[in-house]
């Protein structure tokens, strides 16, 4: 539709933007790169035999298949949007869709946008609308993904962003309060070592997969993981304290002693990274916690004082690379 109103009224388009599209969706001998009638009739047996499930993500999302949020959000979207029936005949219509010969006649400034490896529409049919369509500009972005808003979609919006005013925005780092965890296996080293390589590996599992879900629990955001320990952030230290508990009570019953560092400061945060002092300090506090401890900051006590948590004084302490002396308490909860 846009490239038909991009020819129709060209008084009316400023600009034309395709991201992963195509002039035609079909095959034909001048149109290799088309799906096939026998690639079509596969699609629309598994979309009436799976509507409703996550059928099509390893397609859409090959990057976040097998990610369990994506794949339940991608089911609802798929019920909420059509029933079946009304989805195969959507399909179908898209099958017959061809518009190249109006590719000759847009006039408009226009920005082609697709990802090499798109599983959904080939680049190919990018490739063919930038060289009929007169002084288009393509853009082939590394990536598999079909979805927009999956995998490197900061670079789709620096392109529309230039392209649209000659300029790339910078971006920005958020400051804001957080309260910082960190937490890692006691005796990891010497764990892994009496247990075997391939049995470490399957306990890192469980581990990482069960601090994600308290902390997705606790409404607080994994920031990274690596080895043996994890690093988060949470809007409120209270949570912070109790997720940091309920990671080690499940875990420590199952044989894997932790110990957890906590302290809440500004942090300077830009797209997935987290950093700042506060998180320096979290993570010196947490390596000075004994085994089974959640160690916290005078600040993060300070801040929780209406919240009915009782701490225990561990007096002052050097942390190393951090000026000053710093007070630091064992959370109970």
């Amino acid at each position: 539709m846009s490239l038909l109103f991009a020819a129709t009224h060209p008084t009316r388009t400023s600009a034309l933007i395709i991201y992963g599209s195509y002039a035609r969706r079909g095959w034909a001998p001048d149109h290799p790169f088309g799906r096939t009638e026998e690639e079509m009739e596969t699609l629309l047996t598994a979309v009436e035999s799976g509507w409703g499930t996550p059928v099509g993500i390893e397609t859409w999302a090959p990057s976040l298949a097998r990610d369990e949020v994506l794949r339940q959000w991608w089911a609802a979207f798929l019920r909420f949007a059509a029933s079946p029936g009304a989805a195969i005949a959507v399909l179908r219509m898209a099958q017959e869709i061809d518009v190249r010969h109006v590719l000759p006649v847009i006039a408009v400034p226009t920005l082609i946008l697709h990802r090499r490896g798109d599983l959904l529409a080939r680049v190919e049919q990018a490739r063919y609308l930038g060289e009929r369509i007169n002084g288009a500009k393509l853009v082939e972005l590394p990536g598999d993904d079909h979805l927009y808003f999956v995998g490197n979609a900061d670079a789709i919006v620096d392109e529309i962003q230039e392209f649209l005013t000659g300029t790339r925005g910078i971006p920005e780092a958020d400051r804001v309060l957080a309260t910082v965890l960190f937490v890692d296996i006691v005796g990891s080293t010497e764990r892994a070592a009496a247990v075997g390589d391939a049995r470490w590996r399957d306990l890192l599992v469980t581990y990482h997969a069960h601090v994600g879900r308290e902390v997705a629990r606790f409404k607080g955001r994994v920031i990274d993981t690596a080895g043996d320990g994890a690093f988060a952030i949470f809007d409120g230290p209270a949570r912070a304290i109790r997720c940091a508990a309920a990671i080690r009570d499940a875990l420590t019953s199952q044989g894997l002693p932790l110990r957890a560092g906590l302290h809440t400061g500004e942090c300077e945060v830009s797209g997935d990274k987290v950093v700042g002092i506060a998180v320096h300090i979290a993570a010196r506090v947490s390596a000075l916690a004994p085994s089974g401890e959640i160690l916290v900051s005078n600040t993060v006590k300070d801040l929780v004082a209406r919240f009915g948590l009782v701490f225990s004084d561990r007096g002052s302490h050097s942390l190393k690379g951090v000026p000053g002396a710093w007070h630091l308490l064992v959370a109970h909860s």
